[in-house]
């Protein structure tokens, strides 16, 4: 299927998991793509960083399709408004627009609020609500001139929609980017620019590797558990699971759909 032929996708924490796969669905279906990554440590995540072989990688697994689709990257932190002003003009100059955002670079930290240090706090604060906030800043006013609408997606989480514990800076951020989601929705529908956010629970990423979160959870299964169960017989999901639904909402087939807060959440967040 080629719904995304002619458009042209600007992705965020592209360098590998969710970022790279959904770079690789738009391609598949026709998009030409910008994709960034910050390629390194940020202060308090506790995630194994990405390095610019991986968004190289990116990039190289793109070409492999064949398709012929062009690729512009770039090492971008999305906590820096002018970089990413200045990539959104490269995509611009390069690839004749931006039809697609996916606001998707994310980090995690973990602890319980008596251990939760300010740092941590105002780390996961700045790249996963200010940096989503700073990727439309950058892209929507090309998307205004450009006069031909388009698709926003703000990649939030299931800890987006409940009270997710342990990771109050996590989900206060992923909560902060659903409000963002309706707002933005409304202030741009008269460009005919939609604006949705995705909640995925479990996906299989070095997100779901973080040493101890797990153990703490299992610790206070008795109480909490219904809080991480799912409807649906899996624990977690491929990033692919995800992309699907992005390719989705970045066609013409929801044109109809803006301010939606879509779960890709194995049934997490029905209770």
């Amino acid at each position: 299927m080629q719904r995304l032929e002619g458009k042209v996708a600007f992705i965020t924490g592209a360098a590998r998991g969710q970022g790279r796969s959904h770079a690789l669905r738009l391609a598949s279906e026709g998009a030409n793509v910008a994709i960034s990554d910050i390629c390194g440590p940020v202060p308090e995540n506790m995630v194994k960083p990405a390095s610019a072989d991986d968004l190289a990688e990116t990039v190289s697994q793109i070409e492999a399709l064949g398709l012929g689709t062009k690729v512009v990257s770039r090492q971008v932190d999305v906590r820096d408004l002018p970089a990413l002003e200045s990539f959104a003009q490269e995509t611009v100059d390069a690839l004749g627009g931006i039809d697609v955002v996916v606001a998707n670079a994310g980090i995690l930290a973990w602890a319980m609020l008596e251990d939760t240090t300010a740092a941590q706090w105002q780390a996961v604060l700045d790249t996963n609500l200010t940096g989503v906030f700073f990727t439309a800043k950058a892209t929507v006013p090309h998307m205004i001139r450009q006069g031909r609408g388009g698709s926003i997606i703000l990649i939030s989480s299931s800890a987006g929609i409940k009270g997710q514990p342990f990771t109050l800076g996590y989900t206060a951020a992923k909560h902060g980017v659903t409000g963002l989601t309706k707002a933005l929705a409304n202030e741009l529908g008269e460009y005919s620019i939609r604006v949705n956010s995705v909640h995925p629970a479990g996906v299989e990423t070095a997100m779901m590797d973080v040493p101890g979160l797990m153990e703490l959870i299992a610790s206070k299964a008795e109480t909490l558990g219904p809080i991480f169960m799912n409807s649906l017989p899996d624990l977690s999901m491929p990033p692919s699971d995800v992309s699907a639904v992005i390719a989705f909402l970045a066609s013409d087939d929801s044109r109809t759909m803006t301010g939606d807060q879509v779960r890709v959440d194995l049934g997490t967040c029905i209770r």
